[in-house]
């Protein structure tokens, strides 16, 4: 199997271009994303032929094995490996994913692509529970759904909370698990958030793509910021528009390529 890695702000996947999905796909993903062992990646991307006008299926394992619906991160990698693989260069992809069809548009040099991705609709998400609402008090929170599940919490200051610690015991309050955010408005600029994220089936990433849309879109709901938002995250820092369906916009860079025996 003939693997490339990319990054979209250090949140970083390995890419196989395939036919089909490869046995075992779980344990092969968590074997290869181990940072000792295997390769290493926060997950395992396969991009398969599309149909009924997609270009291509996205099937996304995360570092854990666990399935995933959707990376804003993840798909503008596999977006980069597409176009390089097939020389290009700017174009424009339906990519199919467990979330929904998104639209995609890169553009870029092969090493270093600047990609847009259409997020499609955000959804309430599973709602905020009861305890951690408790223990919130008046701090804003909510729920949003992106294809894949998040909950946002507002902050004075973001630096200031044990991402790692907090973020595995709120998504224990979900079974199907959830990804956790904390954000900030910056106070020098108020069309910018300051994030720190939780992954699913991860851990503490250094930038969720999913994550930053979402978080955007709820800062946006609760007046915080306005319609074009930088969300800056230890990785790096992607733009968010608001509009009727998000549009995530970030870059993905090329670290490499590798042939695997399964």
């Amino acid at each position: 199997m003939r693997l490339t890695k990319h990054h979209g702000l250090e949140n970083d996947f390995l890419v196989a271009l395939a036919r089909e999905v490869p046995r075992d796909i779980e344990k092969l993903a968590r074997e290869l994303c181990d940072r000792r062992t295997g390769i290493g990646a926060d997950g395992l991307l396969l991009g398969l032929p599309g149909s009924d006008g997609a270009d291509l299926a996205m099937v996304l394992h995360n570092a854990d094995g666990s399935p995933a619906e959707m990376s804003g991160n993840g798909i503008r990698c596999l977006a980069q490996a597409h176009a390089m693989a097939n020389s290009t260069g700017p174009t424009s992809l339906e990519i199919d994913t467990a979330g929904g069809r998104r639209s995609v548009t890169i553009d870029g040099d092969q090493s270093e692509a600047q990609v847009t991705v259409a997020m499609g609709p955000v959804g309430p998400g599973p709602g905020v529970h009861a305890d951690i609402l408790r223990e919130l008090g008046s701090t804003l929170a909510a729920t949003a759904d992106l294809g894949n599940p998040h909950l946002v919490v507002a902050v004075e200051d973001q630096d200031l909370i044990d991402i790692a610690t907090i973020g595995p015991y709120y998504e224990a309050f979900y079974p199907d698990g959830i990804n956790v955010e904390f954000i900030s408005v910056r106070k020098n600029d108020p069309n910018a958030l300051d994030m720190v994220v939780w992954e699913r089936g991860v851990g503490v990433t250094r930038a969720c793509g999913t994550g930053a849309t979402a978080a955007a879109v709820l800062a946006h709901q609760w007046d915080l910021v306005g319609g074009e938002v930088w969300v800056n995250m230890p990785g790096g820092n992607v733009r968010v528009l608001i509009e009727q369906d998000p549009v995530l916009v970030g870059p993905t860079v090329f670290i490499g390529a590798i042939e695997v025996f399964t």
